[in-house]
């Protein structure tokens, strides 16, 4: 508002102030509720991906391609349904007789042998998916050890 002073015309300058305090309670409010949802968006079968170094960015598939993990020995999951190794070849082989162009993505556990991923492997390229790829995971390099995993590294801290 203006006042106006005896004998003038002249208005007072009002100059607003702006109360940020909701807002700042606005962003802190999403940041927790961002903080509590991210972790919960990927959940998937908990398996420890072999690492690799220098990871291809450019790689990303660029379609849905057909996610088969292997957990244990023996387990085999395609999202969040788990097979036996027959139920899963038969179940891949209707899947790539319904989409002969999808591609497949395996992900296996760092601890199972080459074995029990490589029958897996075997069994996928026998239905003829026209791509499959191997899905790890980035391992960190530390101090310059070029081998070492991130958690040996910090397993050998101890005096």
């Amino acid at each position: 508002m203006a006042r106006i002073t005896k004998g003038s015309a002249r208005a007072v300058d009002v100059r607003p102030d702006m109360n940020v305090t909701p807002l700042v309670d606005i962003v802190l409010v999403l940041l927790i509720i961002f903080m509590v949802v991210a972790p919960r968006l990927e959940q998937d079968i908990p398996v420890e991906l072999p690492g690799i170094f220098n990871p291809d960015p450019d790689m990303k598939g660029q379609f849905d391609p057909i996610k088969v993990t292997v957990a244990k020995k023996g387990e085999y999951y395609v999202e969040k349904d788990k097979y036996d190794l027959d139920k899963i070849v038969a179940y891949l082989m209707d899947q790539h007789a319904a989409d002969p162009d999808r591609r497949l993505v395996l992900r296996a556990d760092s601890n199972l042998t080459y074995g029990d991923v490589r029958e897996m492997f075997f069994r996928c390229q026998q239905i003829g998916f026209p791509g499959m790829s191997l899905l790890v995971g980035e391992k960190a390099k530390q101090g310059g050890q070029m081998g070492a995993a991130p958690e040996a590294a910090a397993q050998g801290t101890g005096g």
